[in-house]
């Protein structure tokens, strides 16, 4: 019996590969990793990482999607458990931190470019600016087509690292193995403190990929599956890359500085160093139109609940997609590339942290006053594994945000991003004066 297709919607695979380049887009960006806390560290942080972060990050996700499986998808969660002041905290913090995400790719993008052109990064600003805006047609097209384009751009990033993991297991020059028992090199609080965030920054976003789950086909059962093929590819990749770099022995400064491109030179010579590199572009822009293609949502429900402007509301009249918010953030964002990888990267999980530790709240309240609403997923292990769930990960997005206060250099991109995050307080205030209806509605519901 033939399965019928619903037109204009996101299936299994093409879910899966967007999700995939919306958390992480393979290893590209953890090349510092391996410099703060060594290659047993590494190992080390990428299996326990995603247990204290990403875990309970997904049980989130998948039972309160299979709650309310709408469009809008966290800011909805948390306005039906807070009320509409968090809600719009929640909003505006993901709509920050989001910008923030999305200026690291271009200039990502130009890291691994400089391989073919080592010359390119005096075009950072025209290149960023054409890759920007380019996602931005593909977004304003449609959802299908950013979830076809993701599944191509999967298949260019993951086979180069595959090819890489075969030949430094069969390669005679890769002969140095990891220790069996990963332990880390003995760095400070500071350096892994950096670590963690780098890390976590390549294991977030998987509550992103739900703003659009009104244009999913059978979203509840779409999401469970497609989150766990996703999810296994991006820890089988990590490991087997940390393994890989640790094998080769390659030298850490020159990895931070090439990137994985000169350890697919070293493997297989300077044509599996172009392929990969190849690969990290290819990686760049697919994270890039996946991670759009979830902020873009946000401002159209914050609009429809008259907490941004109503023209953020505006659907194309052809493709029927937020044209007016694909455009806004993509002008926000092509003033955030003038900003270093570094400095995004800590603005970017300060303001996420902040954002998903929302999240965790909200699961809490909701499984305490609506028990007996229907959950297609439902998190194991009754109270205790829902108490889990919820103070693990923000322990240790804590611990990061921690180690970044207690540094000894305090990057002025610190101090910013906590202004961004106590700037929703104020934000609100304004919208209350101007809108005092809104003020009853800001109150959690009963």
């Amino acid at each position: 019996m033939s399965v019928k297709r619903t037109p204009g919607k996101l299936r299994l695979l093409h879910l899966a590969a967007v999700i995939f380049f919306t958390v992480s887009g393979g290893p590209y960006g953890i090349e510092q990793l391996f410099s703060l806390v060594g290659n047993n560290g590494a190992l080390l942080m990428v299996l326990i990482t995603p247990l204290l972060w990403d875990i309970p990050a997904i049980l989130t996700v998948l039972e309160l999607n299979s709650m309310m499986p709408i469009t809008g998808g966290y800011y909805q969660w948390v306005k039906h458990a807070l009320g509409t002041r968090w809600a719009f905290f929640e909003g505006w913090w993901t709509w920050l931190y989001t910008f923030c995400d999305l200026a690291i790719y271009p200039v990502l993008l130009m890291t691994y470019a400089t391989y073919f052109f080592p010359d390119i990064a005096h075009y950072k600003i025209p290149i960023g600016l054409a890759i920007i805006w380019g996602s931005a047609i593909l977004n304003i097209i449609g959802i299908v087509p950013v979830g076809r384009a993701s599944l191509l751009l999967g298949v260019v990033v993951l086979v180069p690292f595959f090819v890489l993991f075969g030949l430094a297991f069969l390669h005679p020059a890769a002969a140095q193995l990891a220790s069996p028992v990963p332990a880390t090199d003995g760095h400070g609080f500071s350096a892994l403190s950096i670590a963690l965030y780098t890390v976590m920054w390549n294991f977030m976003g998987w509550d992103n990929a739900t703003t659009y789950a009104g244009e999913v086909t059978r979203p509840i059962r779409t999401y469970i599956r497609s989150i766990g093929i996703a999810f296994s590819v991006v820890l089988v990749v990590y490991c087997l890359t940390a393994l890989t770099v640790g094998r080769t022995g390659i030298d850490h400064k020159l990895l931070v500085d090439a990137g994985f491109p000169i350890l697919g030179e070293l493997l297989g010579g300077r044509i599996l160093g172009s392929i990969v590199a190849a690969g990290g572009m290819a990686s760049m822009l697919g994270l890039y139109s996946a991670v759009l293609l979830s902020v873009s949502r946000v401002p159209k429900v914050m609009a429809d609940d008259e907490l941004l402007p109503s023209w953020l509301c505006s659907l194309h009249p052809r493709f029927k997609t937020p044209y007016v918010s694909i455009i806004a953030s993509s002008v926000i964002i092509s003033i955030l590339i003038l900003f270093t990888f570094g400095e995004l990267i800590l603005m970017d999980i300060i303001l996420y942290g902040a954002g998903l530790s929302l999240e965790f709240i909200s699961l809490f309240v909701l499984r305490m006053r609506k028990p007996g609403r229907t959950r297609p997923f439902r998190i194991p292990f009754g109270k205790l594994g829902l108490a889990l769930v919820v103070i693990v990960p923000i322990s240790t997005y804590c611990v990061a945000l921690i180690g970044a206060l207690i540094s000894q250099e305090k990057p002025l991109s610190l101090y910013l991003a906590l202004g961004l995050l106590f700037s929703a307080a104020p934000a609100w205030w304004l919208i209350r004066w101007r809108k005092p209806h809104l003020g009853e509605a800001g109150k959690s519901p009963s």
